[in-house]
């Protein structure tokens, strides 16, 4: 009896290991199969768009594709940007001037030859690897078509400008049109605007400077409220550690500073913009109202933030503005993601000399808010 005992426990600990070496040789086959010249590469990463990783991956065609959760109608499946070789390793960020820094500007300020960019964004794009480059809001055209030749991002930062029918809106709609034509043409290109920005991202595609209404959310941090679980790991927090985006939802962890936004009712009325943006995230302002906070183009790498990832680690004149290790996550994680778009670009200086003359390095910020007064720590003050 104890023979056929031992002889049955042998005779299954044989089956169970053949099983296991079968599973490693099958596994093994797979990835001897696998041609040698096939491309791995996420579905939407190599179309434009960014890797969730909430699915696994399947083989098809030789090409190990990841599967997610939500794949209808990602950016770059229609024309937003085509398979992107290497990965650039000196990302430039183009930065939009404004004529004032953070009051709306006077006429003053309009007819000066000088204009301002907040030192909190220019630490924040060089906080991910990448280093900036101003775009001068009153500059030739002419010289904005040489710059972007060169650099491989722009952002539209927050800030206090008038979005009328002005130089300010006519050179951000300029730059707007060149990213939807350099990614059009497979030229993968992309464009992030916070606060200020992201309004200006909504007045662009609507076609309507009036579509703003009015909230009480400045000098507020509120939760993002993620529209699914989705987002978790999606666009621009699937760089924000895990931990930080799970509590994002439940805790005031995102800057607010701003009077103007869009109601869900306004934004879900306006079928330019549901054919253009897909909405992330939404925030209640003082009084409870809903304004949407987070967006990403459906076909293009374009972001807007209706908040202030680069307050919590750069400004500090405000006490309201967290700068708990979970904000500064927060910063960082948004920082990374901006930046690994800007590495698909492909744009480059002609030359040392170009990209040198180009940099913000170019231009010293000052203490603006060494009285206590200033809307941000340091401003970079350039003249045309």
């Amino acid at each position: 009896m104890a023979k056929l005992q031992k002889s049955l426990i042998q005779l299954l600990l044989s089956s169970w290991l053949c099983s296991i070496l079968l599973q490693d040789t099958t596994t093994t086959a797979a990835r001897i199969l696998l041609p040698t010249n096939s491309k791995i590469r996420s579905k939407t990463e190599d179309s434009g768009g960014s890797r969730d990783n909430t699915g696994g991956f399947q083989i098809n065609n030789g090409n190990m594709e990841f599967l997610h959760e939500e794949s209808d109608g990602r950016r770059g499946e229609e024309g937003g940007g085509k398979s992107v070789v290497g990965r650039n390793s000196r990302p430039l960020i183009g930065i939009l001037s404004q004529p004032s820094c953070g009051e709306s500007a006077t006429e003053a300020d309009w007819t000066s030859n000088r204009s301002c960019i907040a030192a909190s964004y220019v630490k924040f794009v060089e906080s991910a690897g990448a280093r900036a480059v101003p775009l001068l809001y009153n500059e030739p055209e002419e010289t904005l078509i040489k710059k972007f030749a060169a650099i491989n991002g722009i952002l539209f930062p927050g800030g206090a400008t008038s979005l009328d029918d002005n130089p300010f809106y006519q050179t951000a709609e300029k730059l707007f049109k060149m990213v939807i034509k350099a990614n059009d043409n497979g030229d993968y290109f992309p464009l992030y605007g916070a606060c200020l920005g992201f309004q200006l991202l909504t007045v662009i595609v609507s076609q309507n400077h009036s579509i703003l209404g009015q909230f009480e959310a400045a000098h507020k941090p509120a939760p993002l409220l993620l529209v699914g679980d989705w987002v978790k790991n999606h666009s621009i927090f699937q760089w924000v550690p895990q931990g930080v985006v799970d509590k994002i939802s439940k805790q005031p962890l995102a800057m607010e500073n701003h009077h103007q936004g869009v109601s869900p009712q306004t934004w879900f009325s306006n079928g330019l913009l549901t054919d253009f943006y897909r909405v992330l995230t939404t925030t209640q302002d003082n009084n409870g109202k809903m304004y949407i906070s987070t967006v990403e183009s459906q076909r293009y790498p374009i972001f807007g933030v209706q908040w202030h990832p680069e307050k919590h680690a750069f400004e500090w004149g405000d006490d309201t503005i967290p700068h708990s290790v979970d904000a500064v996550q927060l910063t960082q994680g948004v920082a990374n993601f901006l930046i690994s778009e800007a590495r698909k670009s492909q744009h480059k200086p002609i030359s040392n000399d170009e990209e040198r003359e180009l940099m913000m390095y170019n231009y010293k910020p000052f203490y603006s808010n060494k009285d206590g007064h200033g809307t941000f720590e340091q401003e970079y003050w350039i003249n045309l």
